[in-house]
């Protein structure tokens, strides 16, 4: 049983409202069964297309654009090409610090900042480059001078910078000024480590997390909001998280146990450590939390992470019935979660049958609005102390 406390540092949010985003397939991971490749689903440009169009159609409020070093879609060179037919849904587009010269950077999400016409928000990513095993250290730096070069071209007149990464940098502005005047777009963020936790806190708009159970997950937002209030700061929360929402329970679960059906533990293995996540604090966190769970891979009510033995990153699911999904996302909103970046195997099909059954009943905004501009709204209901059912 759980009882979220009033915190010294609010983490909690006066209502229950949050943005719904959906998952692409930039880095060719949609498959139909867990360590399968599936060539009818490999990360084309024109696949990425139907999923983003279909993501936008649906009513999802934003879409992430994941990077990695795989075979698949390049972040910023797809973002521009489907931008132009994207009607309303915003673009989480992942930038990897260190990637680009920040101000050129800066210049680029500027541009397609304008494309978008402000529907723009950026993961910043703090991982090694690839090919590299970098020292935390540095990697926090560069980030953290990325960072604030970014803000800088996006708030001030001129970029004066001078950093033991990049140096001296003096530059002006004028080239970089992004559609969205206040601030530019909001900066999603997600990491573990201590070095992780404090750039967000003090740069960051977002903390993203990946499934954990909901001790954990309260855990990490006390922290983190802890480090942002030390900063003058607040910080929101989101979940990255897979799931499989069926009629039933009984359909859900045994859909999660097809998923399963052809995994072959060498293939998912070395599917999982291809990606440079894979060696992660995050990842390490929950292999240990999937050494808990029952005999069917639930560590909780509704979590399942089967799911973490074939991918690197979000390891788990969310597995049940539209009213169970509905009470479980109702949970972490008033936990203090604000944003949920779902997907599901296959992305297509999976993104229709939640919009089919829960994303009308969530009160499914653009984040840009709850950044403390959000209208006055019925306050959640007293926090749920039981257990789900």
């Amino acid at each position: 049983m759980l009882a979220y406390p009033i915190e010294s540092v609010a983490i909690r949010t006066p209502q229950r409202v949050c943005e719904v985003a959906w998952f692409d397939d930039l880095c060719g991971e949609d498959t139909e069964f867990l360590s399968v490749l599936d060539p009818a689903r490999r990360s084309t440009f024109a696949h990425c297309r139907d999923i983003a169009l279909t993501a936008d159609q649906l009513g999802y409020s934003n879409l992430l654009l994941p990077t990695s070093y795989m075979v698949g879609q390049e972040v910023l060179t797809f973002a521009a090409g489907i931008a132009p037919e994207l009607k309303q849904i915003s673009l989480l587009t992942a930038i990897r610090c260190g990637e680009l010269h920040p101000p050129m950077l800066a210049r680029a999400l500027a541009s397609l900042d304008h494309m978008l016409q402000g529907r723009l928000t950026i993961n910043i990513i703090n991982s090694d480059l690839p090919g590299y095993r970098e020292d935390a250290t540095f990697r926090y730096q560069r980030c953290a001078e990325t960072i604030d070069i970014l803000k800088q071209a996006w708030t001030s007149d001129r970029i004066e910078h001078d950093g033991p990464v990049y140096g001296k940098i003096s530059l002006s502005a004028t080239p970089v000024k992004c559609y969205q005047q206040q601030g530019g777009p909001l900066l999603y963020f997600g990491g573990t480590s201590d070095g992780a936790r404090d750039v967000c806190a003090r740069y960051c708009d977002m903390f993203l997390m990946w499934p954990e159970t909901e001790e954990m997950l309260y855990d990490n937002m006390k922290d983190v909001s802890e480090r942002a209030a030390h900063y003058g700061r607040h910080v929101d929360f989101g979940l990255r998280i897979h799931l499989v929402v069926r009629e039933t329970e009984t359909e859900a679960r045994a859909y999660a146990r097809r998923l399963m059906s052809k995994f072959d533990p060498v293939r998912g293995a070395a599917l999982k450590n291809q990606s440079q996540s894979s060696w992660s604090l995050g990842v390490k966190r929950q292999n240990d939390m999937r050494q808990h769970a029952d005999a069917d891979g639930f560590v909780e009510p509704l979590l399942w992470t089967d799911i973490g033995k074939a991918r690197s990153g979000a390891g788990g699911a969310l597995v049940g019935d539209p009213d169970q999904i509905v009470e479980k996302l109702n949970r972490y909103m008033d936990m203090g979660i604000r944003a949920f970046i779902l997907s599901g195997y296959p992305l297509l099909e999976e993104s229709k049958l939640f919009a089919r059954y829960v994303l009308p009943r969530l009160p499914n905004v653009s984040m840009p609005r709850l950044q403390g501009r959000i209208p006055d709204q019925t306050p959640v209901t007293p926090l749920t102390t039981g257990p789900l059912r």
